[in-house]
Parts: structure tokens; C-alpha cells; sequence
């Protein structure tokens, strides 16, 4: 691939117009008279409700906007490739996964709680979500950049993301909501660590990991099965702002992670992430010292460390900001052969909650949006038909139903001929494999509990064993800056939760924010 050429310019390239020139028109291609003057009953008098020119310019700009997503309302994005430099085809059959292969790709960035003009600094999550173009359909790896997540149950999502919002009252931020639910819900001890240290505010989009943070299944040719995590490594090195640094990258520019990503591919200053996998034997699953599938713990490194798979490199900007990053609608349930869900609980909530939101905010047909089309978008064979904005329409000869007598055909399992209900097609291996003897019955219990799944020893592990002494002590910095505002009792929840974390740490935010009170 040269340097001037990309495989992402063909997605790139979809839906744009060829550059205005001449007189204007109405969106219905006939000319416009004056852009300027709108016509009136006389010079001083009203506007006329048959000026349709006008009428039509008002109530698009009306509607210019689609609903910011709920969560992740505030993001940037770019284009680029997937490259693939090792072979990986003994654990998964992907076609974007073989060696060689390059495939175009999308990426957003984003923050969690923040609204649409919110600033890029506040400390927080940083959504780190993907798309890959495959010849098989769309891949999204939907992410961000912390291995874990605050809670492992997709009941409490809009739960966690109220608390973080603003206050129905005032409309508000509150320290005081925050704090509360993270106490009350102990699980989310380690992702509250990993936020209140330096991960929570990077300098740049470009200078911090990523991760799928969810477990995947991976199947090779032969349908064996294993369990993966994926991992994204900046090659630009990590980078962070302190807390006072991001509080005052935030007045002086809201934009700067935008800003800054879109200037660097510009210059030619193409950022790269390095793709590694941690790769879990399908058995090791049921006596894991962990649940593996439980989003808010990770995987030992020492236990199952992580293979090289290749490099994504981003050397395209949105030709179309709207377009092109507003309207990219990711979403995890967009899977390819060779790649399959979890048990994961977060996971699983998010395939059905991500495509809704979609719906919602952009409408049925979103997927026929240029951004949102596969690369095989020819080969689309769907009984899915009409509803609002359709853009693509199926063959007028084709039926509407299945199973029916034409060509148009069935699923790959179907035999394209009747409904039969008595055909027992076996396990789902297109979206995962269930370790027996979990998932046979419905119920509403917890996690299957391993060995070590206690809530705070992975958070105590990660602020004993991987922070260094200067990372501790803005930990407990930010934690107590973070506080500001919290009630007395939600102040007293919070010294026993960092208490459970460590002792010392808990020791620490005790000082620091009887000094800041």
C-alpha cells in the first residue's frame, strides 16, 4: 500500500457529491432563484408560505441534527487499515485475521459521560471503537481504552450511566450520585482505579492503548473454539495529562483530542496501534481463577499473555464529519465467520442495546447509509424491506417471505425448501459455545463465582503491583479532587471502598481530603 493510496478511500469515497459548481438547486434538482432575498408579499410585507425555497432551507436546518448517542455522545474519528503481519489461522478463520491481509477500516474516539460540546480532557472513559470492512460483512469491535468496565451486568447500565449524567433537578453534574453508585456496587472498584489514575485523562487519542475489554470467541476451520481479549497498543507511547493539566486543557480547548488526531494525519503523521490477542483455551474457562467472563476482571498476562497479530494504521481524516463519524453506527453484534460472543453479560445486553440506539437516532434503514454499507453491499440478500428513509430496495420479482419458490433463497442451515421445525441444527457456533454445565437453564443468579472473584482484589493488585509511587499518589489526588461536593455519608461509603482496595490507599484519600475539605 503506498503512501498515496489507502484501502480506506473507497469507503471514503462513498455518497459524495462531485464539487458544486455554477448555479444552486433544491435538493429536488430544480434551480434556485436567490439564495439570498426570500419573497414577500411587497417589500415590507410577510413571507409567503408558497416560497418553497425557503420553507424547504428552514425546515431542513431544523433538522440538521440527529439525537447525540446516549452514552459516548462526544467523539472524533479517522480512517485507515487493518494490516495483518502473523499467523493466527490455528485459532480463528476470520478472513480479516489471515496473514497478508489489509482490510479498511474506521475508528471513534469518544468520552463516556459527556454531552456532545462537553471538553475531550474531563476525566473519563475513553471509548475506543472500531470497524473493519471485511469481505465477509462489517467486524465492530466496540471498546475502550481500559481492559474492564464499572459494572458486569447490562441491567444496571442505564443505572451506572444516570449517575454519571446529570441531575433531573438543577442539570447538573454531582459528585455526590457518582460516588454513591460506585460504593454500592463494589464490581466497579477496578475500573474506578484504572479511571482515577493517569488512563483517565490522556493527552491524546493517539497516545493510549485500547481494548475490546469484552471475551470473544475465536473458531478456526475446524470449529474449535477459543476464548479471546483483544489489545491495542499505541506505538506513539503512552502520554496523560495530571488532573490540573486536563482541567486546563479543558477551558482552553474542548476539542483538543479531535483537534489534535485530525492535524496529525494532515501532516502525514499517521498514528499506529499494535493488535495483540489474549488467547484462552476453550476448558480453561470453567476452573479460570477468575470468571473470565466477567467485564469488570482481567486476564493475567503472566496466565495468558498476548500474541501478535499485526497493526492498524489511521491515515485518513472523514471527508464529512457528519457523515462520516456522526452517522457511523457501530455496533457488537456485527460478527464475521470465525468470531463469536461470550457468556459475557455487558456483551450480550450491548448486541441488542447498540442496533436500537441506532435506530433510534438515525433511523430503520440506518445501515444503508454509505458509512454503514459493507464492502459486499451488492451481495446483500435480506427479507428486510421498506420502512423509513429506505434508500436500497430488493428486486421487484423477489418474494418478501421465506421459505417460498424462488431463488432468492435461506440461511446457510436452512434447507431452502420448508420451515421444518423439527431440524435440530445443534449449538449457535456462529455467536458462542457455552462451557458446560453453565447456560442450560434460565435463572437470575450471579457469575459462576471462581477462585479469586472477589470484587477488590484485582483493584489492589493493579494499585500494589503496577503503580508506581508517584502514580499512587495522584491516584489518591484525583480520587479526593473527584469527591468535591460528595454528602457526608457518601463520603464515609467511599473511605471503605478504597479501604477494601488497600489499606494504605484508603489511609491516603483520608488525608488528602480532610486538607481539601
Amino acid at each position: 500500500m503506498t503512501q498515496d493510496s489507502s484501502a480506506a478511500d473507497h469507503i471514503l469515497g462513498r455518497g459524495n457529491r462531485a464539487a458544486g459548481e455554477g448555479q444552486t438547486t433544491r435538493p429536488s434538482g430544480q434551480p434556485v432563484a436567490s439564495e439570498n432575498r426570500s419573497v414577500t408579499a411587497g417589500p415590507q410585507g410577510p413571507n409567503v408560505l408558497n416560497d418553497v425555497h425557503l420553507i424547504e432551507k428552514l425546515a431542513h436546518f431544523n433538522r440538521e441534527r440527529v439525537p447525540e448517542r446516549t452514552p459516548h455522545a462526544k467523539g472524533h474519528g479517522a480512517f485507515g487499515e487493518l494490516h495483518i503481519t502473523e499467523d493466527v489461522s490455528q485459532y480463528t478463520k476470520a478472513k480479516l485475521f489471515q496473514k497478508g491481509t489489509v482490510t479498511p477500516m474506521a475508528i471513534r474516539f469518544s468520552t463516556v459521560a459527556g454531552e456532545q460540546g462537553s471538553p475531550d480532557t474531563w476525566r473519563d472513559v475513553h471509548g475506543f471503537a472500531m470497524r473493519f470492512y471485511t469481505e465477509d460483512g462489517n467486524y465492530d469491535i466496540v471498546g475502550n481504552n481500559t481492559p474492564t468496565f464499572f459494572i458486569r451486568d447490562a441491567i444496571k447500565f442505564p443505572d451506572f450511566i444516570h449517575s454519571q449524567k446529570r441531575l433531573g433537578t438543577n442539570g447538573l453534574r454531582n459528585a455526590d450520585m457518582q460516588w454513591d453508585f460506585w460504593t454500592r456496587s463494589p464490581e466497579s472498584a477496578h475500573q474506578v482505579t484504572y479511571l482515577m489514575g493517569d488512563r483517565g485523562t490522556p493527552k491524546t487519542s493517539r497516545h493510549q492503548d485500547g481494548f475490546g475489554s469484552h471475551t470473544f470467541q475465536w473458531s478456526n476451520g475446524e470449529g474449535k473454539p477459543v476464548w479471546i481479549k483483544y489489545h491495542f497498543k499505541t506505538r506513539q507511547g503512552w502520554d496523560c495529562f495530571t488532573d490540573a493539566e486536563a482541567a486546563e486543557m479543558a477551558g482552553q480547548n474542548a476539542d483538543h483530542h479531535r483537534e489534535d488526531l485530525y492535524n496529525a494525519i494532515e501532516r502525514g503523521d499517521y498514528p499506529v496501534w499494535d493488535v495483540k490477542v489474549q488467547i484462552m483455551p476453550f476448558e480453561d474457562a470453567e476452573n479460570y481463577r477468575f470468571n473470565p467472563f466477567d467485564l469488570t476482571k482481567t486476564w493475567s498476562q503472566k496466565d495468558y499473555p498476548l500474541h501478535d497479530v499485526g497493526y492498524f494504521v489511521l491515515n485518513r481524516n472523514p471527508r464529512n464529519f457528519f457523515a462520516q463519524i456522526e452517522q457511523l453506527a457501530l455496533d457488537p453484534a456485527n460478527l464475521v465467520p470465525g468470531v463469536g460472543l461470550s457468556p459475557d453479560r455487558m456483551l450480550q445486553g450491548r448486541v441488542f442495546a447498540y442496533s436500537d440506539q441506532q435506530r433510534y437516532r438515525i433511523g430503520t434503514n440506518y445501515k444503508q447509509l454509505p458509512v454503514n454499507q459493507p464492502l459486499n453491499a451488492d451481495k446483500v440478500n435480506t427479507y428486510e424491506h421498506e420502512g423509513p428513509m429506505s434508500f436500497l430496495f430488493n428486486d421487484p420479482q423477489d418474494p418478501v417471505y421465506s421459505p417460498n419458490r424462488y431463488d432468492k433463497g435461506a440461511g446457510y442451515l436452512d434447507d431452502g425448501e420448508t420451515s421444518n421445525q423439527h431440524d435440530d441444527f445443534g449449538q449457535a457456533s456462529d455467536l458462542y459455545v457455552n462451557p458446560d454445565p453453565h447456560g442450560t437453564d434460565l435463572s437470575r443468579a450471579p457469575y459462576v463465582k471462581h477462585a479469586e472473584d472477589d470484587d477488590f482484589i484485582q483493584p489492589g493488585i493493579l494499585y500494589r503491583e503496577v503503580m508506581d509511587d508517584g502514580e499512587k499518589e495522584r491516584l489518591a489526588d484525583n480520587i479526593t479532587n473527584a469527591m468535591a461536593g460528595v454528602s457526608e455519608q457518601v463520603e464515609q461509603q467511599v473511605y471503605h471502598y478504597w479501604d477494601q482496595v488497600d489499606e494504605n490507599l484508603g489511609k491516603r484519600v483520608r488525608e488528602l481530603f480532610a486538607e481539601k475539605k
